[in-house]
């Protein structure tokens, strides 16, 4: 099994498109009208290999926009990613250090919120629990 697309609920399916291609620099996949008043929108990050899904008129498919939290975006620098998106006019907050785990959130204009996570070396062999920063 494996993890390859993750559903986004958002309100407006082009400004979030926006947002997470210009914005956030995912690749859009697919942008497709199948009828019936749908469309689906399929962007995948820079490097991964799980995508995400926007859409409207999919049957089951009908969650309310901005329930998804937490969602991680595993980068080799934290500060970089983070000054990367703020010059692209996304609003991220300050680097959080938990217990050497570093991680900066944002959200999306729906509230979908979002973490850059960075595992440095060091911290990816402790065994000691780690907390995650509430989105």
């Amino acid at each position: 099994m494996r993890l390859e697309l993750v559903p986004i609920p958002v309100a407006d399916v082009d400004a979030a498109r926006v947002f997470y291609a210009d914005q956030l620099g995912f690749h859009v996949d697919h942008d497709i009208e199948p009828g019936n008043g749908a469309r689906i929108i399929q962007l995948t990050p820079p490097g991964s290999a799980c995508s995400m899904l926007l859409s409207k008129g999919l049957p089951g498919m009908d969650q309310a926009p901005g329930v998804v939290h937490g969602l991680h975006l595993v980068v080799d620098d934290v500060r970089a990613a983070r000054e990367a998106l703020l010059k692209r006019g996304v609003d991220v907050g300050e680097v959080q250090d938990m217990g050497g785990i570093l991680y900066a959130g944002f959200a999306d204009p729906d509230g979908n919120s979002w973490l850059l996570q960075e595992i440095p070396p060091s911290a990816a062999t402790s065994s000691e629990p780690q907390d995650v920063p509430a989105t």
